[in-house]
């Protein structure tokens, strides 16, 4: 540990700087001896960075996302080139040059706090063992020594044997309760904030290897925060605790606000935003103007919910633009008066009116709204047909007259109506 004490020694003035600066304040209203006063300067100092890291966190989120992004055509390369490791390695190198993706750039907030970290470690293990660090004086580190959080010294471990915690003037069992509550909601924390990430914020559509890291990390994280914070100060286990609770309120808001496009986190936030702009006829801020015009410039590349918030605005009258905003449809606007009151309903499309079978066959029948004549069908007697046909008829068949029971009896009989095919000649 001395290794790596000495390798961050350049930053740990600075973090005993800032400790002091915040122990001062708090101090006047809890105490300077009290673990109050040191504790709030531990989550105060984790406050102060997390909000220095804020652009690094965006800048985790955009890599996370291109790299979920660029999955399917990792793997097309990984398969195409996998008995080429050169070869593989240098087309993916070309892809992330091509997309401008850093697949580093979703570690850099934990890169960036880890000197941080070590260096409140080493401030705290000062305190433990009665050494001066920093701008933190002999004043301040009998102060410390005797600040106490729950009964646990801020230096104390759960590690310590019982001889170490009394000579900071505690109880083992005080501290390795304390310790232990810690720990579980350390590694609680950090569980339910990488589980949050793949149950909401993932696109659902794309099954991918990066998916199933993501997975085996959200159980690795918590195992080892619970295996290396056995080790860590109780000053420590307050840092990660408060930085692992804002990382999970960060994360919220993010996803609450800025979700992954086809994620379950998407569906609720268009389902929001489609209430709210139906509500009221627009959006109401930057970043919803944002995400319309995303979705707009996607076309047909848009997913179910992004298709479905579209169909969404379109049957309320509305209609997203390419710049975010949202208005009324055209036809909706063609039908409101200065005072935005309809005048008149929707035209309906008319169907023509179904004609009954004598009308088909006589052809006399027009559609509505037709002023054309229309052609007889073909059931229809036609006009050059002489007008003697049917006495014609009627002389070679004297004893067939409408209307008597013969006909009927014939039709009755399963015999078809009109002329009949002759019989052939029976035998005789």
């Amino acid at each position: 540990m001395d290794t790596i004490a000495s390798l961050f020694s350049f930053i740990t003035t600075p973090v005993s700087w800032v400790i002091v600066q915040f122990h001062s304040v708090y101090g006047k209203v809890f105490g300077p001896d009290t673990g109050w006063a040191w504790g709030l300067s531990i989550v105060s100092l984790v406050i102060l960075i997390r909000i220095c890291l804020i652009p690094l966190f965006v800048k985790q989120i955009k890599a996370t996302r291109a790299m979920q992004t660029l999955q399917p055509e990792m793997k097309k390369i990984q398969e195409r080139y996998k008995n080429d490791k050169q070869r593989q390695s240098e087309e993916m190198m070309k892809l992330y040059k091509e997309t401008g993706t850093n697949p580093l750039s979703s570690c850099l907030p934990i890169l960036a706090q880890s000197p941080f970290f070590f260096a409140l470690y080493h401030v705290l293990n000062g305190i433990a063992t009665g050494t001066t660090i920093g701008v933190i004086d002999e004043q301040l580190l009998a102060s410390a020594r005797k600040a106490h959080i729950f009964g646990a010294p801020l230096a104390a471990k759960f590690t310590d044997s019982a001889a170490a915690v009394s000579q900071l003037g505690a109880d083992i069992t005080n501290v390795r309760v304390v310790t232990a509550i810690m720990i579980v909601l350390m590694s609680a924390s950090q569980f339910y904030t990488q589980r949050q990430l793949m149950t909401k914020n993932v696109d659902t559509t794309v099954k991918t290897p990066f998916m199933q890291q993501q997975k085996m990390l959200m159980y690795v994280f918590p195992v080892m925060f619970a295996v290396f914070g056995i080790n860590f100060p109780v000053g420590v286990l307050v840092y990660w605790l408060t930085t692992n609770v804002w990382t999970m309120g960060q994360q919220m808001y993010v996803i609450h606000n800025n979700p992954t496009p086809g994620s379950k986190a998407q569906a609720a936030y268009l389902e929001r935003l489609h209430k709210h702009v139906t509500n009221h006829g627009k959006t109401r801020n930057r970043r919803e103007k944002a995400i319309v015009k995303a979705i707009v410039s996607k076309g047909r590349d848009r997913n179910e919910f992004e298709r479905k918030f579209i169909n969404g605005l379109s049957k309320a009258g509305l209609a997203a633009q390419a710049d975010g905003n949202v208005t009324m449809a055209e036809s909706q606007v063609a039908l409101q008066t200065e005072d935005g009151v309809s005048t008149a309903p929707v035209a309906k499309r008319q169907q023509p009116k179904r004609q009954t079978k004598a009308q088909r066959q006589t052809g006399t029948a027009k559609p509505a709204g037709d002023e054309t004549e229309q052609p007889t069908t073909s059931l229809s007697k036609s006009e050059d047909e002489p007008q003697d046909a049917k006495p014609a008829a009627a002389a070679k068949n004297p004893a067939a007259k409408p209307g008597t029971g013969n006909s009927r009896s014939r039709a009755q009989s399963g015999q078809r109506k009109g002329p009949q095919r002759p019989k052939s000649p029976s035998k005789k």
